[in-house]
């Protein structure tokens, strides 16, 4: 923001001006009553003549040349008095008026114009409380657009939630609806009660993700942190969805380098973690044929998580997007997919709550999941 000084309007120019003359002529008056007080105070004492008179012989100069007279020397002396005292009642009036203009600012801004900065460049004090007052209002608008992010935030969680909730509630009672009526064919009784069933796992599934969603986000939630193998814990995993990735025809390729990589981590969460990983290439990863779970140790503070597949590509736009809850890359929000659309944000949580980051590149060939975790992170936290 540029700076620049407070430039007085034509009254204020008029005020200064009038200080000046009212001022000016003060001071001639009380120099002139002095003058005439100590002429006629010498003039009423014959010692004080005669003093004068003898300094004024003692410091002749060159036999004729002798110092000023006593009134000049007084009269000089009090015209540089009169110009300080000029000169500090025209800066203290200036100061005034700068002071004015920032008060007014500030009401500006304290009337909603939260955009508007005080501009001004002084050379006293007050430019840190300007610098103050531009800090405050900064603060305050940053606090108003959090809050109001929350806000916006809270309604839509509202609204996606109700949504999710709302459309296989509404085919769980439409089909218990025609089993209540008694009308419906044998053979389609089993049907319409596998899809409410289904429905129903749906609902319990974002159920289950709102309230682990929600509890990762409470500042009370901790980590149970001890010992974990990392590649143990991948075989693990590959283990749980060894059926389902050969009904898909996807294999897996594990690897941990080095393969005795240890860290402190809460293995529970860290399996959620992988679980919602592989679950989103199941999903998403339309045409994959390979999962890779990679680990790296980068160095003795960090370690590198990698869960890759080399199925369909995320669009550069929405790779920002994906971690934000409810975000779906399907333009609707279907739930075709089986998905809530909180998986990829509680994997967020967890990696946050290990003072980890998370990010996510694709291209035609992989699409990579890459997590970065502090070896411990009760260390990694002590540090910041």
């Amino acid at each position: 923001m540029k700076k620049e000084r407070v430039k007085l309007t034509g009254a204020e120019k008029s005020e200064l001006f009038a200080e000046a003359v009212v001022t000016i002529v003060l001071l001639l008056l009380l120099n002139l009553s002095i003058i005439i007080l100590i002429h006629l105070a010498i003039l009423q004492d014959e010692t004080l003549v005669n003093g004068i008179y003898f300094l004024k012989r003692t410091m002749t100069f060159a036999g004729n040349y002798h110092v000023w007279s006593w009134q000049r020397i007084f009269i000089i002396l009090m015209g540089i008095g009169d110009l300080l005292v000029l000169y500090w009642r025209l800066i203290r009036r200036y100061h005034q008026m700068q002071l004015r203009h920032v008060i007014s600012e500030l009401h500006y801004i304290a009337d909603g114009h939260f955009d508007h900065r005080i501009s001004f460049a002084v050379r006293t004090d007050l430019q840190r409380v300007i610098d103050s007052i531009n800090s405050l209002v900064d603060s305050t608008v940053n606090s108003i657009n959090e809050e109001r992010a929350i806000e916006k935030s809270k309604d839509e969680l509202i609204t996606n939630v109700s949504h999710d909730i709302r459309t296989p509630l509404t085919s769980i009672i439409g089909y218990l609806g025609l089993l209540k009526t008694g009308n419906v064919a044998p053979e389609d009784q089993k049907k319409y009660i596998d899809i409410a069933y289904t429905k129903a796992e749906q609902m319990k599934s974002l159920a289950n993700d709102l309230l682990e969603y929600t509890t990762l986000k409470s500042n009370s939630t901790k980590l149970n942190l001890a010992p974990l193998h990392i590649y143990s814990m991948l075989e693990q995993v590959e283990a749980g969805f060894e059926l389902e990735a050969e009904k898909k025809g996807i294999s897996f390729e594990i690897a941990a380098r080095p393969k005795n990589l240890t860290i402190k981590a809460d293995a529970e969460k860290l399996v959620r973690v992988y679980n919602n990983l592989i679950n989103n290439a199941f999903k998403y990863g339309t045409g994959a044929t390979k999962i890779k779970l990679v680990a790296n140790l980068i160095n003795k503070q960090e370690v590198e998580l990698r869960v890759e597949n080399n199925g369909a590509r995320i669009p550069e736009d929405a790779l920002n997007k994906i971690f934000e809850r409810f975000y779906r890359v399907e333009t609707s929000r279907n739930t075709k997919t089986g998905g809530t659309g909180l998986g990829l944000s509680i994997v967020k949580g967890v990696v946050d709550l290990h003072k980890g980051t998370i990010e996510c590149k694709s291209d035609d060939n992989w699409t990579s999941f890459i997590i970065r975790l502090p070896l411990d992170p009760e260390k990694a936290k002590s540090k910041q």
